[in-house]
């Protein structure tokens, strides 16, 4: 043995990094849409995947015990990476679509109070943002289009908004009063939520950077430990009991990071 991470069945410990890391490219490979048999039943061979993963992970604890949980540890401190990166970018999506619908709304209220008639105003919303096209095509067929204008906030991320415009469409629709005003009014209401968010995230802002900073001081600790002459990547990475703990401070360091995501996105889902 020519070192605590080079066991003499070199082959094997390979062996065991490829399985962790095949099992990981499999947990975070995207679901493939498969159409579904006649009658609802599950597919033959559905949960392959799912089998195929834990093999892969008995295989790579079993083939070389310490390289392997080494390999599993940093995998799943891989695929934690990844899902807080995918919530953070489905947070900005959400930020992105806001503010696309309440400019939408402001050319929509604009084109009413100019005199344009409604269905031609929700056509020049549309060619400013394309995912209101549903709804400009329900007024050109006679459909209902605050229906249309609550399907498309249910399935767009951040176009909760349009449930609001849809609620004054509705209204100005039974009661006779004037829809160019009736929007102008919640295109100004949108606004101030807007601003208002964005206070919000400016004050969050501080939080989020502390909560990345205090998880990187640990690599910090570790460099400068090396550089003092002690070996903590050596332990952490070859001893039992330092992979342990390795795992352990990604562990706590991803769960900080999630817990501060889901604090702030409570925050601003209430503002």
């Amino acid at each position: 043995m020519t070192g605590p991470l080079l066991p003499a069945a070199g082959g094997s410990a390979v062996v065991a990094v490829g399985a962790a890391v095949t099992a990981t490219l499999l947990l975070l490979r995207p679901r493939q849409a498969w159409p579904r048999p006649e009658g609802g039943g599950r597919l033959p061979g559905s949960r392959a995947p799912r089998w195929l993963v834990g093999g892969l992970a008995l295989s790579a604890t079993v083939a070389v015990p310490r390289v392997g949980a080494l390999a599993l540890v940093l995998a799943a401190a891989g695929a934690g990476a990844v899902a807080l990166g995918h919530r953070r970018a489905r947070r900005r999506r959400w930020v992105r679509t806001g503010t696309q619908v309440l400019e939408t709304c402001e050319v929509l209220a604009g084109e009413l109070v100019a005199g344009c008639p409604p269905g031609l105003a929700l056509e020049r919303a549309a060619a400013c943002w394309a995912p209101l096209e549903p709804a400009a095509a329900a007024f050109r067929v006679g459909a209902d289009v605050p229906d249309a204008l609550r399907d498309l906030a249910a399935g767009i991320d951040g176009a909760a908004d349009l449930r609001v415009v849809a609620a004054a469409w509705q209204v100005a629709h039974h009661t006779g009063q004037g829809l160019g005003a009736a929007v102008e009014r919640v295109g100004e209401t949108l606004r101030g939520a807007a601003a208002t968010r964005r206070v919000v995230e400016a004050e969050l802002a501080s939080a989020r950077a502390t909560a990345r900073l205090v998880t990187g001081l640990p690599v910090l600790a570790l460099v400068l430990g090396s550089g003092a002459g002690g070996d903590p990547w050596g332990f952490l990475l070859g001893a039992p009991a330092g992979i342990a703990c390795l795992a352990g401070g990604l562990a706590f360091g991803l769960a900080g990071l999630w817990w501060i995501e889901a604090i702030a996105a409570e925050v601003e889902s209430a503002s």
